[in-house]
């Protein structure tokens, strides 16, 4: 079984990265024209002495075919000189008016600059950057990070723009648009979803699974004009969050919650979007830019072959069998499909009550009068015992089996909101915010976390009072990009804990099920009518690949989610060495941005001219 993840370090990636933040501050009366004159001119032959020695790039497919981050000066400058000659960059125009300070807490401060540049190798693209410049302690103004993106294709469609097939005046209805905007390649399909002609369909791209990311791809592709389908097994786009349990919302504010093309939810949704109007928002996208999805279907497997570079997908349509050949496949099932995580103790067939994992977790209304409990304090058991209390339960403990981050909801809106607003354009929020080395993100979301948690200390002694193992502030990036989970977003569960009012185990481990209970490592027992974990699902695709493709397959596809040593995703977004394969996964704002690099690649491979990935540097 390939299952289980390669022997990558436990411990976090982003702690070990060289980089620090800026140092010196910058001056207030800084003479911002004078400094980017500096660079004018000569950013595609940049040099060591540019750069501050911990200096940082990052390259998101614009000259190195993947996603790669180089650190330090002498690096840097090596890499950027190789890739820009390699790529036959040119025509780069450093924008002086879209340059601004930033300052952060502790005197944090840097200049960052917006410029354009384009390549001549194929495939031809358009690319844009940042310069991040800071004040070096030898009193010259030097790089601290560079990034560059890929923006689009040349003469290929913008991957941003989508025309909608039906206008906000209109009304959307289920019967709309019945088969997508692009068919199956000359087959034809009744209202039912029946196939009418014998033989395979043929698309260019097929997406497994119709949550944000699945729907994002598809909308990219269809920018592009790639002839796509996305499967859902769901009844309808947006089920991935409607079905799940009633009191589920975001905790992140609703600008980050878009889809791409437009503003999915404006200013009349409320700030944390219920799962109702996630999926409500989703379905009338889909239906609003005729996103060519089919509902009830489910990948059964799938077979590569290697000659013909073509995968032939089984499926199940509404109950009948079908086949798709297809040159590309994107898995966009979530880091585990929805696989649980969960614990196993001794004697469970003893535990007269009810156990369930949170995935089947849909309301805690029928538990009044009952004791609950929960393990796990991440995100989804703090809803979950909410729930509990809400409902009347007659106690309800929550099992902290390790130290968990919280950060209240306020101060991550506030963060989150210095670049997702009602004014700040959405695609140049998430250029702005994803370009930024993960390094580099990690440090300054930890600076402002930090601070604004040393503001209210009595918050915090107040869970540790209660017996909750809290760490204040901290890395909001390495539960996001490392772990995948593991924190808490504080919607008002924390007072609860707080007040007393929803209890916490944890000062032992669970051990075996009694008939009333569970018993802990230290001979105390809790007692439990129900359990609910909320203990997270499977993180490695690795092991889907195979149960759908077959082991080969999955012995040349990547490992999913957490950090290589440079700091970048495993897997995600970018080719692997199993060709047309490819994952697409994470929260609402990687679903939106990352999709279009996705799309931008397939693209260029559809066309003869795919990428080249760059491992190496010498």
């Amino acid at each position: 079984m390939l299952g289980l993840r390669k022997d990558h370090s436990s411990l976090s990636v982003l702690t070990r990265l060289p980089i620090s933040l800026p140092k010196l501050p910058v001056e207030e009366n800084v003479n911002v024209e004078s400094v980017l004159a500096l660079f004018k001119g000569r950013l595609g032959s940049l040099n060591q002495n540019d750069f501050v020695q911990d200096g940082v790039w990052r390259d998101a497919f614009a000259l190195t075919g993947t996603l790669r981050t180089f650190y330090s000066a002498s690096t840097v400058a090596r890499a950027w000189e190789i890739n820009c000659k390699r790529s036959k960059a040119g025509h780069f125009n450093l924008e002086s008016e879209s340059a601004q300070v930033i300052r952060m807490p502790n005197d944090c401060s840097f200049i960052s600059a917006y410029f354009t540049f384009e390549t001549a190798s194929e495939p031809r693209s358009i690319c844009c950057g940042y310069l991040d410049i800071v004040a070096a302690e030898d009193g010259q103004w030097k790089i601290w990070v560079l990034r560059s993106v890929l923006e689009q294709l040349k003469n290929c469609g913008d991957v941003d723009k989508l025309e909608p097939k039906i206008s906000d005046s209109q009304e959307v209805s289920m019967n709309t648009v019945k088969n997508g905007v692009n068919g199956a390649n000359g087959h034809t399909t009744q209202p039912d979803g029946a196939h009418t002609d014998p033989g395979p369909y043929n698309f260019d791209c097929v997406v497994i699974g119709g949550g944000p990311c699945g729907l994002s791809t598809g909308g990219r592709l269809q920018s592009l004009g790639v002839n796509y389908v996305v499967l859902d097994r769901n009844n309808q786009e947006g089920d991935n969050w409607k079905n799940r349990y009633s009191s589920a919302r975001l905790h992140t504010p609703r600008n980050y919650a878009h889809l791409p093309f437009e503003r999915t939810f404006p200013p009349e949704f409320q700030q944390y979007l219920t799962k109702d109007e996630l999926a409500m928002g989703y379905h009338a996208w889909v239906k609003k830019f005729g996103i060519n999805t089919w509902t009830s279907t489910e990948l059964q497997s799938g077979t590569w072959d290697d000659l013909q570079k073509l995968w032939t997908l089984s499926i199940t349509r509404h109950g009948k069998e079908e086949v798709i050949i297809t040159p590309h496949v994107v898995l966009s099932v979530g880091c585990g499909a929805q696989i649980p995580s969960m614990p196993s103790y001794l004697d469970e067939e003893k535990f007269r009550g009810k156990i369930l994992h949170s995935v089947d977790y849909e309301s805690a209304s029928a538990w009044k009068g009952l004791d609950g409990v929960v393990v796990g304090t991440a995100n989804t058991a703090h809803d979950v015992a909410a729930d509990m209390f809400d409902a009347g339960t007659r106690q309800v403990t929550m099992v902290q089996r390790n130290e968990t981050s919280v950060f209240p909801v306020e101060n991550n809106t506030k963060v989150m909101e210095m670049t997702y607003n009602n004014d700040m354009p959405t695609e140049v929020a998430d250029r702005l915010y994803f370009s930024l080395p993960n390094g580099v993100a990690s440090l300054l979301s930890m600076q402002m976390h930090d601070d604004m948690a040393r503001a209210e200390p009595d918050r915090f002694d107040a869970l540790e009072k209660a017996g909750f193992k809290v760490k204040r502030g901290g890395d909001v990036f390495h539960h996001l990009i490392e772990r995948a989970g593991g924190h808490y977003v504080d919607v008002g569960c924390s007072k609860l804990i707080s007040d007393g009012k929803i209890k916490v185990k944890s000062n032992a481990k669970p051990v075996r099920y009694v008939e009333d209970g569970l018993l802990f490592d230290d001979g105390s027992l809790l007692k439990a009518d129900v359990i609910v974990f909320a203990t997270g699902f499977q993180s490695n695709l690795r092991m889907i690949v195979e149960n759908l493709f077959g082991p080969e397959v999955a012995s040349k596809s990547e490992d999913y989610w957490g950090l290589d040593p440079e700091g970048e995703v495993f897997g995600a977004f970018k080719p692997q060495n199993q060709p047309g394969l490819w994952y697409m996964g994470g929260n609402l704002g990687h679903a939106r941005y990352w999709s279009r690099h996705v799309a931008l690649q397939i693209k260029a491979d559809l066309l003869g001219t795919p990428f080249k990935v760059i491992q190496a540097i010498t």
